[in-house]
Formats: structure tokens, C-alpha cells, sequence
């Protein structure tokens, strides 16, 4: 007989925090690999993996059915006030059929979170009413309001409650089916006897009502093996001992079963497995992604307003304008009207601030138009003028109301746009820093601007961004901690109460190196230890691979066999000694190691909307705080569309700032820090003598030793040392010191790239650097040079390898570098081999990550 087709509709994952012990990928990957065309994602009460849920099912060509298990008020979301009532909260599964449903569902799990939490985040039913478009409903397991009711012999309140819910849905709300045959016989009685009575129940209703049934597993967890480990998880979160008689329990039959085995379960109901089906079918296909959605920026209407600019640039003057952008941008007329006014207004701000004699003077030079045309061109066909806008009126009215602000960090810092306008303080042009960095128009992504306040200003800074746009559209980013190595081993040795100071040995042999993961080293011990027949051949087959890994200098293979080589051998001393419970500790932390243990705030991520969040994102309450925290993380905020900006708080400017009041108090002096020279002599022999404690990045003895042999005496001394400065580039400090000193001679392996490492005394130290090389020798576009520092930095080696053909074609075919070879006896080929080696080699830094040092060096003049 052939498998009728089944999906799962009542689906939990680690979001479900500490009751899933599924991850996302896991569920998916199952799904897929069953021939499942679609999916459900229904966790409790909140909607925190949706969107990763969302863009793994898209990935691996299964429909994604996005939803919740939420909880239904027995009352109302405001009654709080008896425990055993208000408290407790009937389960009852939401499904959005289409994007309406969906923002339904945003607006309800919103409101149950932040309007509605009572020990749990609660909706009721008049607010499904009001918002029931869109949705299809189920009735839940054993939880929910019908069965709860069937439960207590209530028969014609679970009928009244079928009806309600009928009335409100109609043909998209069914009953839902569970079938959980557990082994133990307590499990048994409290959960399976009691979902064949509400199953022979909701069968009788649903022939007498007219409401289809559904088959589903309460999935908590992907294979049946997982069991313990989910056993393992619940004690965590009730704070039982795994061995206490009186703890909850699952049933152990909450993993996610496949097609055969559901249907196998529910072979006399064959309906309820057809009707999973209908609903998948009824589900539409939409989208989360969005193109960035752009709060309104209040341009003055003495410089122009959005209806004068409709009269002044019909459509095709725009089109005209805008070239391919125009549709690239999404072709909707008055949205780009909007656009080339924000542009026009952020042009006329930019050539104002460039006119200041603090930068570049009136009349304007002409390379510095040059650049700040070529860069206002691209952030209005990008978008993004409005962002500018955005971005430079906060960090203005920051300064305005004494906030210390950064003088820019990151690849802001590379755009003459935002140093022109004020959101940075660095002049681009003079330190060669490059705006394809910070906006590649070969590479659409939104802008990304760090921007430091004082501490206590930050704040300010949030407060004033909240009154302007409204506190519904200023939000902070979830953060979700998980369990770590150590922290898992912890955590499950308690639980299986291990002896503290065993459970403490275990997890301190754990290195303790950033990303150092289990990796599921248990069972990968177990593997080896079947294919060579031992314990002790499984340890000889890891020190070998360890080996081989170290002679490969592959670090991260390197680190992953350290902690099997440490797991082999703990096993076998477990085991000599009969230590149960540590083989046991072992196994399952390595099963739970990632899962999600409790949810963050971003401490610097801040959202602006420009409609109330709840429209595109579900929301939770911030712990001691007005602003909302969204449910989704950073990873996903940016491509639904929203504006994401880091507002952070550097304790350094709190120190400055707390050093310029003192300064005044004491010698009734206002020093602008924005105004001090960043060549003054004094300043330089401060950091020659090594007097760098408390300096921001150059405070540590070895830093202060180098700067000691180096004497900077001049800013791009220090910008190097700075970046320099850490495992790998440390070892060119030498080299980089005796050539500033004429101990070395100074080499350029070809004469056009003496202009762009003259500076650094022909040591290629930066990325910009790299970029400006690979233009002036290979021919290389703007948006090309930028691909290239992607591909290093990131080790893309198929996108390395495309990039290289590319420069090599262009080197031969410059005729400048074909003549320079022949200056200095070199072959095109050889040389160009040897350039592109270095730059494989080379661990090149961002120049302008280490810009924000240049407002710390000021406040060290001894003078002030």
C-alpha cells in the first residue's frame, strides 16, 4: 500500500527554550530527506527561530509553514491576578496561511509577549477574533481548550469551544490528533491512555461538527535517540536531578517521526494524515525578505518638498536619472522621488561641510568633488541617501547635547560623505581610505556605520532616536546564549549529579580557546574506536590524524582532534574505573552542546522603523527597560528590510569625557578633542618612551616595547604598529622598524607600487592597500578590489582563484606594468605570481578598524 503523504504541523525546536532539543537545520534537513514538501515550525509562545526556519526551508526546497504553540487566556490577556487560572494558558497552534496571516501572527505574539505575559505569553479570544485572518488553527495536544475540556467530562463545553472556534476560522480550523505510545507506564497513563479518550472524542465531533482532523506528533526533539538528552533538557529547565521520581516527563516518543512511521501510527485514521496535506496545499508561497525599509527622514521644506519634486521630475526625467537603477530599485516612482530628494538634500549637506576650513576649504578641491560626486552617485543609486540623513542627524544632536562621539570605526570611516556631513571625523582622501569598503556597488548590501558614544551618553543618544521616530519603531536585537563546551558538561554533570569536583576535572580539559566545540566528540571516538576494533586503536588513529593536521597547518581540523584525543582518553580511564555517570556526562553534553539556553540583548544593536516594528518582526519587553527587544537576532533583522544601527558605548570616551571635565574644573580651560593636532610632537614621544598605559590598544607590554624600538613620529607609524600587533603580522614588526630607521633597505617589487606602500616603508600591511595595488596594476574596478579583500579575508579560495586569473590577464595587459618589469630585470609572469603569493600569504589588517585611536591619542598631550 502506497504512504499517504504527511506533514508535521506541531513542530518544537531548541527555541523552544530548554523543552526543544531540535535545531532548526536538523528538523529541515530531516524533513527533506524523508520527501516531505513542506514543514511546520510552531514553538512555544514565541516566534524566535522563525526566520532561520524560514531560510533553511528555502534552502533545501521545502515549504516552510511558519507558526506557534501559543497559549489562550482563560479570561483575558489583562486578568493577572489568580495564578491557577490566569497562569496557566490553553495551547492552541497558529499557522499563517499567507502573508496577512503571517502579520497576524507578528501582531499577536507581539502583543502575547509584551502585553499579555503572566507566567506565560498569553493571548485571548477576542484578540483572535480581530485577527484571525489569514490563520489556520489547530486544536493542540492534550493542553489545549477541546481536549482539556474532554478531559474533565465536559463534553458539551468542548463542544460549545469546536463551535466558537469554527465560527471564527471555519474551514481552517481542524482537530488535531496525538498519538504518544509511551513505555513508561506513568508517562502512559498521565499522556497516551488520556489522548485516546480526547481522540475517540474529537473523531464523534468531528463526524457530528463538520471539522476536519489532523494527525500530529508533538515534536520535541529530531531522532528517537535523542530521548535522553531531551529527558536530560526538561530537568534543566524545572531544575530537577535526572533521578528524581517526581520530575516532569515527556513521553519519549516526541521525536520527529518520519511518513512510514506516522503513518503506521495513524493507518486507521487515514484522513488525518490526507488532511496535513490540504493544509500544506492551503499554505501560500511568500516572502520575508524585503528591500531595506527606510524610516522617513523630515527633510526642511525651505529646501524642498515631496510633492514639488513629483512636479519638478516626472517619471521619465527619473528614469533618465536613475538608468538601470531605477528598476534594480524596485521601479515604484514615488519611492524614488523620495529617493533623489533625500539624495539632493544629503549632496547639498555634504558640499556644506566640505566648504568648513576644519576639512577641505571653499573652493572645494577638485579630487576631493571628484570623490564626493562618485560616492553621492552611489548611495542614491544604491538607496541609501536617506540612511545618511538618518545617521548624521543623531550623531549631530548628540554633540549637541554634549555627548563625546567616536571619531569613526569601521568602514564608515573609508566615505567622505560621512566625514563631510559629520558622521566621522576622519578625513578618507588624506589616509587613503576607501568607500568601496564601506558601500560596494557591485554588491548591493545595506550600510553598516559603528558609532561610539560616552557611556552615559549612549543613552541619551537612544532616548532622543526613540522620541523623534516612536517608541514602536526603535527596538533592541535578540541575542540567544547557548550552551558551550565547558558549559555543557557543567550543566549535564549536575543534572546526572556527577561529584562537583569530577564534573569540574572533566570540563577543565576542555582548552579553553575561543570556538574550541565538543563537536560530537563522544560518538566520533565511538566510531574509530568500531573501525579499528579498540580503545586504544581509536586513540592511535586520532594522534595520527593529529599529527598530519599540525604538519598541515589546518587549525581548525587541529583543534577538533585535540578534544577527540581527549575524550578517547577520558573514555578509557571511565571505563578502567567503571564511572558510569562521567561516559554518561560525556555522551550527552556533546548531544546538547549549541542548544539555545537563554535569550540577550545585543549590547549595541539598535533597530529604527519606519512603521511600528510588530509590522515586520515579533517583539518582546525589554528586562528594565521602555524599549521592546526583537525576536529575531541580528543575523536575520537587515534582510526583512529593517534598519539595523551599533550605538556603542565605549568606556574609553567616558574616561576622556570625565578627563575634559576635569581639566575644566581644575583649570578653567575647554579643550576640544575634535580640534587637537594628531601630530603633535609631544604626543609622539609619549608613545616613543613607551608611556601607553590606559591607551587604548597600546597598553601591553609587548605593544610598549615595540613602540619603544619603533619612536613613532608620525600618525601612519602608529595606525601600523596598531595593526601589526597580534598573532601572525607581529612577526614583520622588525623588518617594518629597521626600514624606518635605514637599518634595511627599502624594496619595491615593482615601481608602481612605491605610491602605495611608501608609507608603510614597502611592507604591505593593510587591505586598502591591497585594493589601490590591484587597481593600478591589474586593472581591477572599485567594486572588483573590494571582492578581492572579501576573498582574503574570508579565504573564499574559489573566489581567490577567479580573482586571480583576472589580475593576471590585467597586469600583462597595462602596459605601464609590462614596462615597469622590464626596469627592474623581473618576468610579467614570474612577478605577477609573486605578488599574488604575498597577498595569499600576507595577514593584512583594515586600516580603518584601527582608526578610532586617533581621538585616544589626543587627550595624552602632557599638557592638558
Amino acid at each position: 500500500m502506497d504512504l499517504i503523504p504527511f506533514t508535521h504541523l506541531h513542530v518544537h525546536s531548541q527555541y523552544s527554550i530548554l523543552d526543544g532539543a531540535a535545531s532548526v537545520n536538523d528538523l529541515v534537513s530531516k524533513a527533506k530527506n524523508d520527501g516531505m514538501k513542506a514543514l511546520a515550525l510552531t514553538d512555544h509562545g514565541t516566534m524566535f527561530g522563525i526566520k532561520e526556519f524560514f531560510d533553511s526551508c528555502k534552502k533545501n526546497d521545502v515549504k516552510p509553514i511558519l507558526g506557534c504553540e501559543t497559549y489562550v487566556a482563560a479570561r483575558t490577556i489583562y486578568d493577572k491576578t489568580d495564578s491557577k487560572l490566569d497562569g496557566r494558558g490553553d495551547h492552541l497552534i497558529l499557522l499563517a496561511k499567507n502573508r496577512q496571516g503571517y502579520r497576524n501572527l507578528l501582531k499577536l505574539i507581539s502583543i502575547a509577549n509584551v502585553e499579555g505575559f503572566y507566567y506565560k505569553p498569553r493571548i485571548d479570544k477576542n484578540l483572535l477574533e480581530q485577527h484571525s485572518e489569514g490563520l489556520i488553527v489547530t486544536s493542540a495536544c492534550i493542553g489545549g481548550e477541546v481536549p482539556q475540556k474532554i478531559m474533565a467530562g465536559n463534553l458539551e463545553g468542548a463542544k460549545e469551544s469546536i463551535l466558537w472556534f469554527k465560527r471564527v476560522f471555519g474551514d481552517d480550523y481542524y482537530l488535531e490528533l496525538q498519538r504518544h505510545p509511551a513505555e513508561d507506564p506513568k508517562s502512559r497513563h498521565d499522556v497516551y491512555d488520556n489522548q485516546v479518550l480526547v481522540n475517540e472524542k474529537l473523531l464523534e465531533f468531528s463526524k457530528e461538527l463538520g471539522v476536519k482532523v489532523i494527525a500530529a506528533n508533538d515534536v520535541h526533539f529530531t531522532n528517537a535517540a535523542d530521548a535522553e538528552a531531551h529527558d536530560l533538557l526538561i530537568c534543566l529547565n524545572t531544575g530537577k536531578d535526572f533521578d528524581d521520581e517526581n520530575r516532569m516527563r515527556y513521553t519519549r516518543q516526541e521525536w520527529f517521526k518520519t511518513t512510514d512511521e506516522m503513518n503506521e501510527l495513524f493507518k486507521d485514521v487515514p484522513e488525518a494524515l490526507q488532511n496535513t496535506a490540504e493544509i500544506a496545499d492551503k499554505v501560500e508561497v511568500y516572502e520575508l525578505n524585503s528591500a531595506p525599509i527606510m524610516p522617513f527622514f523630515a527633510i526642511p521644506t525651505g529646501f524642498g518638498t515631496f510633492e514639488g519634486y513629483k512636479e519638478q521630475f516626472p517619471e521619465e526625467k527619473l528614469r533618465e536619472e536613475f538608468g538601470d537603477r531605477y528598476d534594480a530599485l524596485g521601479g515604484d516612482y514615488e519611492h524614488l522621488i523620495r529617493v533623489k530628494l533625500e539624495s539632493d538634500y544629503l549632496t547639498h549637506l555634504a558640499y556644506e561641510g566640505a566648504k568648513d576650513p576644519v576639512r577641505y576649504g571653499d573652493p572645494i578641491p577638485d579630487d576631493v568633488k571628484e570623490r564626493l560626486d562618485f560616492e553621492l552617485n552611489t548611495i542614491k543609486t544604491m538607496g541609501f541617501p536617506g540612511y545618511f540623513l538618518i545617521v548624521q542627524d543623531f550623531i549631530n544632536a548628540a554633540r549637541e547635547m554634549g555627548v563625546l562621539v567616536g571619531p569613526g570605526r569601521g568602514s564608515a570611516a573609508g566615505a567622505a560623505v560621512s566625514y563631510c556631513v559629520g558622521i566621522t571625523n576622519i578625513d578618507p582622501i588624506k589616509h587613503d581610505l576607501l568607500f568601496e569598503r564601506f558601500l560596494n556597488p557591485d554588491r548591493i548590501s545595506m550600510p553598516d556605520v559603528d558609532i561610539d558614544f560616552d557611556d552615559d551618553g549612549r543613552q541619551l543618544v537612544l532616548d532622543w532616536v526613540t522620541e523623534k521616530y516612536g517608541r514602536d519603531k526603535v527596538a533592541h536585537i535578540c541575542t540567544f546564549g547557548t550552551m558551550a563546551a565547558r558549559l555543557a558538561i557543567r550543566d549535564v554533570g549536575r543534572v546526572l549529579k556527577l561529584p562537583l569536583p569530577d564534573t569540574d576535572k572533566l570540563a577543565k580539559l576542555i582548552p579553553e580557546r575561543p570556538g574550541t566545540k565538543l563537536a560530537n566528540a563522544y560518538q566520533e571516538v565511538l566510531n574509530r574506536e568500531k573501525d579499528t576494533g579498540s580503545i586504544d586503536g581509536a586513540i592511535s588513529k586520532i594522534e595520527t590524524d593529529l599529527r598530519a593536521a599540525r604538519n598541515a597547518g589546518n587549525g581548525k581540523l587541529e583543534g577538533k582532534l585535540e578534544v577527540y584525543k581527549i575524550f578517547a582518553e577520558r573514555i578509557r580511564e571511565a571505563r578502567t574505573h567503571g564511572e558510569e555517570r562521567v561516559l554518561k556526562t560525556m555522551e550527552l553534553a556533546c548531544r546538547l552542546e549549541g542548544s539555545v539556553r537563554q535569550t540577550g540583548v545585543h549590547a549595541c544593536g539598535v533597530l529604527i522603523g519606519r512603521d511600528p516594528l510588530e509590522q515586520h518582526i515579533p517583539l518582546i519587553p525589554t528586562k528594565e527597560e521602555n524599549l521592546m527587544t526583537t525576536q529575531y537576532d541580528g543575523r536575520y533583522v537587515e534582510a526583512i528590510g529593517l534598519l539595523k544601527m551599533d550605538f556603542l558605548g565605549l568606556k574609553t570616551l567616558s574616561i576622556i569625557k570625565e578627563t575634559l571635565d576635569n581639566i575644566k574644573l581644575s583649570k578653567g580651560v575647554d579643550v576640544d578633542v575634535e580640534t587637537l593636532p594628531p601630530d603633535d610632537k609631544e604626543t609622539f614621544e609619549l608613545f616613543a618612551r613607551g608611556d601607553t598605559t590606559a591607551i587604548f590598544q597600546f597598553e601591553s607590554p609587548g605593544m610598549k616595547k615595540h613602540l619603544r624600538a619603533l619612536e613613532p613620529n608620525r600618525f601612519e607609524d602608529l595606525v601600523a604598529m596598531n595593526a601589526l600587533y597580534r598573532p601572525g603580522p607581529m612577526e614583520y614588526i622588525p623588518d617594518y622598524i629597521d626600514r624606518k630607521h635605514g637599518r634595511k633597505e627599502i624594496n619595491y617589487d615593482h615601481p608602481m607600487m612605491e605610491p602605495y606602500l611608501k608609507d608603510t616603508y614597502g611592507i604591505t600591511v593593510f587591505q586598502e592597500q591591497v585594493m589601490l595595488l590591484s587597481r593600478a596594476l591589474g586593472g581591477f574596478t572599485r567594486g572588483e578590489s573590494d571582492s578581492l579583500r572579501k576573498a582574503m579575508g574570508k579565504k573564499l579560495a574559489d573566489m581567490m582563484a577567479k580573482l586571480k586569473d583576472k589580475f593576471h590577464d590585467g597586469c600583462l595587459k597595462n602596459e605601464e606594468f609590462v614596462e615597469g618589469c622590464k626596469q627592474v630585470n623581473k618576468k610579467p609572469e614570474e612577478l605577477i605570481e609573486k605578488i599574488w603569493k604575498d597577498w595569499e600569504l600576507l595577514p593584512v589588517m583594515h586600516l580603518t578598524n584601527h582608526t578610532l585611536f586617533v581621538m585616544l591619542m589626543w587627550p595624552t598631550r602632557p599638557d592638558i
